[in-house]
C-alpha cells in the first residue's frame, strides 16, 4: 500500500504545472486567488474512497525585507484507509510577495510507518536552495536563473497566468533534491461535475517523464488536471494512471473564493 498512499500525498502536490514568465517588478498581486481560499477535495483510489485533501491561501506574513505569500496543502486519509496505512501529510510554501519564486518550501510526511520531515531554504543572492531533514543539511543545489518554484507554489503560479488551448508551458520546479524544467500543454476545454457543481475546464498534461516515484515505474503513466476555464483557474480535478491504478481529486468544497486582494 505505501507506494498508492505516497502517491496519493504527491497528488496533492499538483506537481510540474506551469509557465515561469515572471511578474513585474513591483507589481502587486491580482491574482484569482486570496487569503483565506480553502479548497477541499475528495480522494479516492481507483473506486474506493481513500481521503481528503486541502489546499489553502495563508494570511499574508509582514517581514522585515517584504511581505511573503503563504500557502498550505494537507492530505489525510479516510478512517478504512487508517486501519492498515495512515496518512497525514502537510506542505507548506513561501514565496515573494510577486509570486516570482519560491523562498522557503517545508514537507511533513507521515504515511503508515514512514515519517520525513524536510525543509528547503531558498538563498537567491548565492542562487542556493538548502534541504534539511529534521534540522541535518542533506542536499545542496545551486540554481541558475535563480529562479524556481517548489511543487505547490508551482500550482498557484499557474493559476495566474491566462489559459489556451493548445499552450505549452516551461518552468523551473525543486523540491530541494532534483531541480528539473516542469512542462505541461493545455488541451481543450471538457465539462467536469463534481460534489462543488459543474466546470467548463482546460484540461492540462503536465509530463510526468520527471516526477520519478509510481510515475517512473509505470509505462504510459499520465497525470491530468482539469483547470476551471474562468477567471479563478481551480484546480477541479486531479487525476493519474499509473500501475497501481488510478487515483483521483474531486473538488467538493470551495470557501472564501474572490478575485479581489484585501491587505
Amino acid at each position: 500500500m505505501r507506494a498508492p498512499a505516497r502517491l496519493l500525498a504527491s497528488l496533492l502536490c499538483l506537481a510540474f504545472l506551469a509557465s515561469a514568465a515572471p511578474a513585474r517588478a513591483g507589481q502587486r498581486p491580482g491574482f484569482p486567488f486570496t487569503p483565506g481560499e480553502r479548497l477541499t477535495y475528495a480522494i479516492s483510489w481507483t473506486v474506493v474512497p481513500a481521503g481528503t485533501a486541502v489546499l489553502e491561501v495563508l494570511p499574508v506574513e509582514r517581514r522585515p525585507d517584504g511581505p511573503v505569500l503563504r500557502f498550505r496543502g494537507q492530505a489525510r486519509s479516510n478512517t478504512f484507509v487508517d486501519a492498515f496505512y495512515k496518512v497525514r501529510t502537510t506542505i507548506e510554501s513561501e514565496t515573494d510577495y510577486d509570486l516570482t519564486r519560491t523562498l522557503s518550501f517545508h514537507s511533513d510526511q507521515n504515511e503508515g510507518g514512514y515519517h520525513k520531515d524536510a525543509r528547503v531554504e531558498f538563498n537567491w543572492l548565492l542562487s542556493r536552495a538548502v534541504r534539511s531533514i529534521r534540522g541535518e543539511v542533506r542536499h545542496e543545489l545551486f540554481i541558475w536563473p535563480p529562479q524556481a518554484f517548489d511543487p505547490l507554489s508551482m500550482l498557484f503560479h499557474f493559476r495566474t497566468r491566462p489559459l489556451i488551448t493548445g499552450m505549452d508551458f516551461e518552468g523551473p520546479v525543486t523540491d530541494g533534491k532534483k531541480f528539473v524544467r516542469g512542462m505541461a500543454r493545455v488541451g481543450g476545454i471538457e465539462n467536469v461535475r463534481t460534489e462543488a457543481g459543474e466546470f467548463r475546464c482546460f484540461r492540462v498534461e503536465p509530463n510526468v517523464a520527471e516526477v520519478g516515484g509510481v510515475f517512473r515505474k509505470s509505462p504510459g503513466a499520465k497525470l491530468i488536471i482539469w483547470i476551471s476555464a474562468d477567471e479563478r483557474r481551480l484546480p477541479v480535478k486531479v487525476r493519474s494512471e499509473v500501475a497501481v491504478g488510478h487515483f483521483t481529486l474531486e473538488l467538493t468544497r470551495i470557501e472564501n473564493v474572490g478575485p479581489g486582494w484585501n491587505e
